[in-house]
């Protein structure tokens, strides 16, 4: 990535204990999962620093070359709807999991441990969770990943970092999901147990989108990783 990631954060009033980085999906923006600082009690984390990175705003092919913010192109006929896809967009996935790491770096070098960080995405926000956390040199609390998939699948094994081989992953999807379907999420939950990734599934009757339900029980999986 050739400039820095835009971001939009809020801050606590005092030094962050912990700090959660939240990835939008495709055409959307770092405004989207605002309203999650509010929806998801966290006082018995303690302080805690919210960052709501911005994607470039890009040219997508699957939808006629119209810009806009993508963490990576999408072809058509190979997109997130097609459970059997091979044809990705590798350069923008690795430019934007090397931007995602240097947003990690700059919260590490900001004064949070990594273990004290959680990444987490909906949608292409979700493969670049899984994408750059898992690539990730030093060990983060925890990655969630919400309605998406596994990127770059087939190298996974061979690039995952050790250091989180064992970090836990968070993973919802809409059994109704017809952007991304449910049989995507459901392989890349299988390829990350099959990796020995200790995977939390949850599956909803919902869309492509977030229910409450799964933000209780996303709420619950943050208290226990950054207990």
């Amino acid at each position: 990535m050739t400039t820095p990631i835009q971001t939009i954060e809020l801050h606590p009033a005092t030094a962050p204990r912990a700090t959660i980085v939240v990835l939008h999906g495709l055409g959307a923006d770092g405004t989207d999962f605002l309203s999650l600082a509010d929806e998801l009690d966290l006082a018995a984390v303690g302080p805690l620093r919210w960052v709501f990175p911005r994607a470039p705003v890009m040219p997508v092919t699957i939808n006629g070359g119209y810009a806009m913010r993508a963490w990576y192109d999408i072809y058509p006929g190979t997109g997130p709807a097609d459970p059997f896809s091979r044809q990705e967009d590798e350069a923008g996935l690795r430019d934007s999991f090397a931007g995602v790491h240097a947003l990690l770096d700059r919260e590490v070098a900001r004064g949070v441990p990594a273990e004290r960080i959680v990444l987490a995405g909906f949608s292409q926000g979700c493969a670049i969770t899984l994408g750059a956390g898992l690539r990730h040199g030093q060990r983060l609390a925890g990655l969630a990943g919400l309605s998406g998939y596994l990127p770059l699948a087939a190298a996974t094994a061979a690039e995952r970092h050790a250091a989180n081989a064992a970090t836990p992953v968070f993973a919802a999807h809409g059994s109704r999901d017809g952007i991304v379907v449910p049989a995507r999420g459901r392989a890349s939950r299988d390829a990350l147990q099959a990796l020995g990734q200790p995977v939390d599934w949850h599956e909803y009757p919902m869309e492509h989108s977030v229910c409450l339900e799964e933000v209780r029980e996303l709420e619950a999986w943050l208290k226990q990783v950054l207990a």
